[in-house]
């Protein structure tokens, strides 16, 4: 069977996988698809295979790197929904109180990626919280696939609730300073937006390619915005001039990045949509609008 290289595939299945994994598309449809561009030594199943998270090949921090002190932590949903869980990190060697990251993951738990995501935030200096939205219904279930079919059985405000009851906790979390930013990642970018737009005092909000907020909350915004966009994510990007447009009008303070030539998710390196050089850009502009604004 031929080894795919990112290049082997064209836009069109990129953005075939996108509509899936935001479920616009089902599985069966985007297999159908895929049988489109199954030519030259490529299949169907080898396509599938190359598409879908490697999270063990990508980890950057293991969970039991020993300059961190990890481990999940409870606290309660506002919403009735019962108990929600999160994986609380930071530097073993910390000495003062922390400044702290709100790590909001996709559309589908808190999976391997986002929780090395917040551990790699950890070892820059923060103490980060990274809560799943899927706790209540069992936690992350060990697949993308059943992941994306239990989140769909949340309610959103009540998720966005449950975010923001998870800044709170950090807030007030003995080992934090009380200055807490969020970044988020596609829902979780969307989640970020929202934040920026019900926590009054949240300190800095960093959505990656993450769906805005209603424009007539945008003068709600206190939070300091640092915005990430994928130059080929469509679906996202449309609603972006009207949100940049009633950001200038109310005199937000904000940056945006539109990373050329990349995909939705780029910065999510367990997937061939993953751009190195905008992943690292993106995650360097990111560590260092925290460190200027979280003190």
């Amino acid at each position: 069977m031929k080894k795919i290289r990112k290049e082997d595939l064209n836009q069109e299945v990129y953005d075939l996988f996108d509509s899936y994994v935001h479920s616009k598309i089902d599985r069966r449809k985007f297999v159908n698809k895929l049988s489109a561009h199954a030519v030259g030594g490529l299949t169907v199943s080898s396509i599938l295979a190359f598409l879908l998270p490697k999270y063990a090949e990508a980890q950057q921090v293991k969970p039991d790197d020993d300059r961190l002190k990890s481990e999940y932590k409870e606290y309660d949903s506002p919403k009735g929904a019962g108990k929600m869980r999160g994986l609380l990190t930071r530097p073993v060697k910390a000495g003062n109180k922390l400044p702290g990251i709100i790590v909001v993951h996709e559309n589908r738990g808190l999976n391997p990626h986002i929780e090395d995501v917040a551990r790699r935030a950890a070892l820059e200096g923060f103490i980060t919280f990274a809560p799943d939205a899927l706790f209540p219904l069992g936690g992350y279930p060990g697949t993308d696939d059943e992941g994306r079919e239990m989140q769909r059985k949340r309610d959103r405000n009540e998720m966005l609730q449950d975010f923001i009851a998870a800044y709170d906790y950090l807030k007030e979390h003995q080992e934090c300073s009380g200055n807490v930013g969020v970044v988020g990642f596609c829902f979780g970018g969307s989640i970020s937006n929202s934040m920026a737009v019900n926590v009054s005092d949240l300190k800095a909000a960093v959505p990656f390619y993450g769906g805005q907020p209603e424009l007539a909350d945008v003068p709600k915004i206190n939070a300091p915005l640092l915005l990430h966009f994928a130059e080929l994510d469509k679906r996202v990007n449309e609603g972006w001039p009207e949100y940049e447009q009633a950001l200038k009008a109310n005199k937000k303070d904000y940056q945006a990045f539109i990373y050329p030539g990349v995909n939705h998710g780029f910065h999510n390196d367990t997937t061939p949509r993953y751009d190195e050089a905008a992943a690292k850009l993106a995650w360097k502009r990111t560590i260092d609008f925290f460190k200027e604004k979280l003190g």
